[in-house]
Parts: C-alpha cells; structure tokens; sequence
C-alpha cells in the first residue's frame, strides 16, 4: 500500500501502516487481543476493530497474509486475532439471513458481531437503489424515483416491513449466540428533545423482542452537556440501554465529551473514531474512511485504560471498537489497548 501522509496529520498520527506495524511488532503485541479479558468473574472486555473489510485494510501487506485472498480466509484471520467485530455494511443495506448465517458458519462460537443500525432504522437518508427490490417496488409513485429516502417517506406498513427485515437478517446470529449488540447511532440533528427520547424507546421495543440488544450512539452534543446528562444517562438507565462512550474529536456540534457512564448491567461500549479534526464534519468529496485516518498515540490510549477498567467493572460484557479503521491503524491501536489493559490487571493482582 502506498502512504501519503496527511497535510493535517503529523507523523505520529499517521505514520504509515509500514510504522504501525513496525510499532506493534516491535512490541510483540501480534495477539495481545485475540482473546476476551476477563475483568473479574462474569465481567469481560472484548477489544476489535469496526472494520474487517476496509480496502485500505484489506491492501496486500497490511494486515492479512497473502494467502488470505477471499471473504472467507479474511473473516477467518480476523477472527483468530480479535474476539469482536463491528459491521458497518448494515447500515447501507438492509442484512441477509444468507450472510448471518455464512458468518456464523466461519468464526467460532463465542466470536460477537457488532451491527450498526440500517440508516433508515435512526432517521437518516437511504439510497433507494440499495433497497430490496420487493421494498423499492412498493413504494409511492410520490417518492419511487427520489436517489434517496427517509424513514417519513415510507408509508407505515413498508417503514414495519423494512423493521422486520433487519431484524430477521440478523436473526442466525441471535441465534447462535454471536450477536452483541445493534448500534442506534444518531445524526447531529437527533438533538435531546421528549419526542426523540420516544423515538429510541420504540427502536429498542422494535428490536429486543427479536432477541437483539440495542446501544445508543449520539452525534449531537446536547445530549451529554452539562444541562442534559443528567437526564440522558437517567433516561438510558431506566430504559437498559447501553450508551456508547466515545473518543474523538471536541469542539463540534456533534462532539460528545469521554463520558464514562454504564447505563446497562450487561453491556457497556466504547467506539475510538480517533482526533482527525480537518475532516470530522467536512469531508469534502473524501472517502469515509479519511475522517477516522488517525494513529492513537500510546499516551492517548492510556487515557482510557481507567475508563475501560471502570465500565467493565459495572457490565457483564464490554466491547472496544476501533473505528479508525484506515488500514492497520485500529488493529494495532488494539491490540496496544489490550496490551494496556492486561498490564493494568496483572498490577491490580499484584497489588
């Protein structure tokens, strides 16, 4: 893979995946995350990536081996390394049973898989061609030639159909125990207000009796301000959702502060998007993967190791995704976190 570093990025953050690797392998960190950390009994800290499949992870040489060559053999590797997987392709295209049912068949049994919520599922625009096609021809002469669609645009009965259908493409993995949790991540625009609080109670009631949990991500700031917090994380705790603490970047309207806060007695999440400022609300026609192209520095992950420890000690599962999946950036930000963690236990034990 060829690295060009970014204009906005000193060396440190994106020094290349030749460095990142050099840096993990220096280490000795290769499988410091292929098993879950048990905090303590009944309590345990899965770390991975929100990426399995990034083209720039997938380049030659950067994180698979070169006989790692089909969809197959990747999911495969992956999962020798890491106990956790998030699937962001769900929120492009509603899940397949199919699919559920060859990822089950190709991992182990105790690998979980992490689902972001399909746009339409949090008020957030499709494309219409990436519908099914049962779904597209169903719709509304008023809205069936729109490039994309909301969930408003859908009368009642399709908007339940395509519920249904999310649900019933992750069923295989509910059933065979290796479904985590369905993240509901918002947009800026979902900002604190009754209606919306209403609006993610009808999601988990959508959801949980189809044996899916659900975790809550913001992108709007009010939720977590200081006049809000409160009241947000009451409102979490009493509905049992899992909020989803997050690292990345401050001073935008969608920033949400590293609050540590474990609204769920069974899970807890923690997603790292990196710092990447230049393009965390303008990405200016980039890839999406540019706007979490960010190498945590050793320090910066450190910052966390408390945090984690804290969450883990309150829910019985605790996941650790990596969203800054350009190249190897996550899987070796990973693997050093776990590394951090193990560390912080054998002290603990010691002590």
């Amino acid at each position: 893979m060829v690295h060009r570093p970014a204009d906005d990025l000193g060396a440190a953050h994106d020094p290349g995946p030749d460095t990142a690797r050099e840096r993990l392998e220096a280490a000795g960190l290769e499988d410091a995350a292929s098993e879950p950390i048990e905090r303590s009994p009944g309590h345990q800290i899965r770390i991975g990536t929100a990426s399995w499949t990034d083209p720039t992870m997938t380049a030659a040489g950067v994180f698979y081996p070169s006989d790692a060559g089909t969809a197959e053999e990747r999911l495969g590797y992956y999962a020798s390394h890491f106990p956790v997987v998030e699937v962001d392709a769900t929120y492009y295209a509603l899940p397949s049973r199919r699919l559920s049912e060859l990822w089950v068949d190709r991992t182990p049994p105790d690998f979980v898989f992490d689902i972001k919520a399909h746009a339409l599922l949090t008020g957030q625009p499709t494309e219409t061609r990436r519908l099914p096609k049962a779904i597209r021809e169903e719709l509304p002469a008023t809205v069936a030639d729109k490039r994309r669609l909301y969930a408003k645009d859908l009368p009642g009965p399709l908007l339940a159909e395509v519920w249904r259908q999310f649900a019933d493409g992750l069923a295989p993995l509910a059933e065979a125990g290796q479904l985590g949790a369905v993240f509901l991540q918002y947009p800026r625009w979902f900002f604190t207000s009754s209606e919306n609080r209403e609006a993610i109670r009808e999601a988990r009631a959508a959801l949980e009796p189809q044996g899916l949990r659900v975790a809550v991500e913001f992108r709007n700031g009010s939720w977590l301000n200081e006049k809000n917090a409160e009241r947000t994380l009451r409102f979490l705790e009493d509905e049992g959702i899992a909020l989803v603490m997050v690292d990345g970047p401050q001073g935008f309207t969608s920033s949400i502060p590293p609050v540590v806060a474990t609204t769920s007695p069974t899970l807890a999440v923690v997603r790292f998007h990196g710092r990447r400022t230049a393009t965390w609300e303008s990405m200016r026609g980039l890839p999406t993967v540019e706007r979490f192209r960010y190498l945590y520095e050793p320090g910066e992950l450190s910052e966390w190791v408390p945090r984690v420890m804290e969450a883990a000690t309150h829910s019985a599962d605790t996941h650790v995704l990596m969203n800054n999946c350009y190249a190897n950036y996550g899987s070796t930000n990973a693997r050093e976190l776990a590394a951090m963690l193990a560390e912080e236990l054998a002290q603990e034990g010691a002590g």
